[in-house]
C-alpha cells in the first residue's frame, strides 16, 4: 500500500508518500505544473511496489490538470472535499500549517480511508465548459448588480424612481432593460418637464420605435406627468447628464456580456441528454436551467438523493451530548452556495406563480402553514426539488447509456 498524498497550490504541488505503520517512502517535495515535472511524478508513482493510491483536495482549478493527467497516466487519484482533510487530525493539540506537513497530512488520510476512497473521473468537457461558463455568468452578474445599483444612486438625484415606472421585460436581442436605454437619452427630469406634452410624446414615440420597443399613449402620459411632479438634487448641466448616461453604458455593457454568456450556456446545456427534461421541470427557465446543470453536473456521481443534498449543504447535522438530544438541527450549507442561490430562486418562481398539483409547491405550502420560518420552508423545499431533479435527470442519463 502506497498512499500518494499531493499538496496543491498555484505552479507547484508537494508530494509525499506514507505506508503503513508511518512508514516514509518519500519525504515531501515539490513538483512543478510543468509537462516534463508531471510526466516525471507520474514515473515515479508507477515505479513504487505495491498497490498505490493518490489523493488531493479539490481547490479551485488547481488540481485538475494534475488529477486529469495522472488518471490518464492510468494512476488511482481520488479528489477529496478540503473540508475532510481539514476535520482529519493527528495525534496532537498543535496544528501547524505548511506545503511538507499538509502533503503527509493527506498521505496519512489516504491510509486512514483506504478501502472507501472514490475514483476519480474528469468531466466530460460539455459540463466543465459549462461550469466554467456558470462561474463567469456568477461574475458578471455580481458586476451587473453594482452598475445597477450605481446608476439608481446617480438617478435619485437627477430623476428619482424613474426605473418603477417601466415594467417591460428585458428585450430578447440584448438583454436591455427599456428604463436604462430610456435614461440614456432623458438622464435628468426637467429634460421632460420643460416641454410640452404634445412635444414630448413625438419625441417618446420616436424614441420607442427606434429602439424596438412599444409605445402607449397611457405610458407616455404617465412619464409625463411624473417628471411634472419629479424634484431633482441637482440641475440638469451637461456633466450631470455625462455622468448618468456612462453609468446607464457601463450597465448596458454588464448586461450585454450577461446576455452573451446566458445564450452561450444554453447552446452548450441543450447537447447534454437531460436538457429537455430539466426545463420541463416547473420554475426552470432559460436562465436557471443551465445554471442548475452546470452547478449538479453529473448526477450519477452521487450514490443516492442523500448524497445529492448532503454534498450541497441541504442536510442537517445532529447536535446531542449527555441529556441534550436536538430536535431541529440547521443546514450545514457545506457545499456549492451557487446551486443554493439558484433553487432559492426557483422556490421564489413557485411561491409567486402558484402552480396547480406541483409536488414542490404544495410542499412548500404544507411546510409555510405549519408555521415555519420563511427560510426554513424554502430550504426544505428546495430539498425536495433537488431530489426530484436528481431522480428524473438520473434516469435520463442511465437511458441514454443502454
Amino acid at each position: 500500500m502506497n498512499a500518494v498524498g499531493i499538496d496543491v497550490s498555484k505552479g507547484k504541488s508537494t508530494v509525499a508518500v506514507l505506508r503503513p505503520l508511518g512508514e516514509v517512502v518519500a519525504s515531501p517535495f515539490d513538483v512543478a505544473h510543468t509537462g516534463s515535472d508531471l510526466k516525471a511524478l507520474a514515473n515515479f508513482i508507477k515505479k513504487l511496489p505495491g498497490e498505490t493510491k493518490v489523493v488531493m483536495e479539490a481547490t479551485g482549478n488547481y488540481y485538475e490538470p494534475i488529477a486529469r493527467y495522472l488518471h490518464e497516466q492510468n494512476i488511482f487519484v481520488s479528489v477529496v472535499n478540503p473540508v475532510l482533510i481539514s476535520d482529519f487530525g493527528g495525534n496532537t493539540l498543535r496544528k501547524p500549517k505548511t506545503d511538507k506537513k499538509d502533503a503527509l497530512k493527506i498521505a496519512s488520510y489516504t491510509l486512514s480511508y483506504w478501502v472507501d476512497l472514490k475514483k476519480y473521473v474528469p468531466q466530460e468537457d460539455l459540463r466543465k465548459s459549462l461550469k466554467l461558463l456558470n462561474r463567469q455568468y456568477q461574475q458578471a452578474s455580481k458586476l451587473k448588480t453594482m452598475m445597477n445599483n450605481n446608476l439608481i444612486s446617480l438617478l435619485d438625484l437627477t430623476f428619482p424612481e424613474i426605473n418603477k415606472l417601466f415594467t417591460s421585460p428585458s428585450r430578447e436581442s440584448d438583454g436591455h432593460e427599456k428604463w436604462v436605454d430610456f435614461v440614456l437619452a432623458f438622464p435628468h427630469c426637467d429634460m421632460i418637464s420643460k416641454l410640452t406634452i404634445k412635444f414630448f410624446s413625438r419625441k417618446y414615440k420616436k424614441w420607442c420605435n427606434s429602439n424596438s420597443y412599444h409605445f402607449t399613449e397611457a405610458a407616455c402620459k404617465k412619464i409625463y406627468e411624473y417628471s411634472k411632479e419629479c424634484i431633482s438634487s441637482v440641475s440638469s448641466k451637461e456633466s450631470t447628464a455625462f455622468a448618468v448616461i456612462q453609468a446607464a453604458r457601463m450597465l448596458n455593457s454588464a448586461t450585454e456580456n450577461c446576455h452573451v454568456i446566458q445564450l452561450e450556456m444554453n447552446r452548450v446545456a441543450a447537447q447534454l441528454p437531460e436538457y429537455s427534461t430539466v426545463m420541463s421541470m416547473y420554475g426552470v427557465g432559460k436562465a436557471m436551467g443551465p445554471q442548475l446543470m452546470a452547478e449538479i453536473g453529473d448526477p450519477r456521481s452521487f450514490h443516492s438523493r442523500k448524497a445529492i443534498t448532503a454534498y450541497f449543504g441541504y442536510d442537517s447535522e445532529n447536535n446531542d451530548s449527555g441529556q441534550k438530544v436536538s430536535i431541529s438541527n440547521s443546514m450545514t450549507k457545506k457545499g456549492a452556495s451557487a446551486l443554493r442561490r439558484t433553487l432559492f430562486i426557483i422556490m421564489q418562481v413557485l411561491l409567486k406563480n402558484k402552480p396547480i398539483d406541483n409536488p414542490v409547491y404544495d410542499f412548500l405550502i404544507k411546510k409555510q402553514s405549519e408555521g415555519k420560518h420563511y427560510y426554513s420552508y424554502m430550504n426544505v423545499a428546495a430539498n425536495k426539488f433537488l431530489r426530484i431533479y436528481y431522480a428524473k435527470v438520473k434516469e435520463v442519463l442511465t437511458a441514454a447509456e443502454t
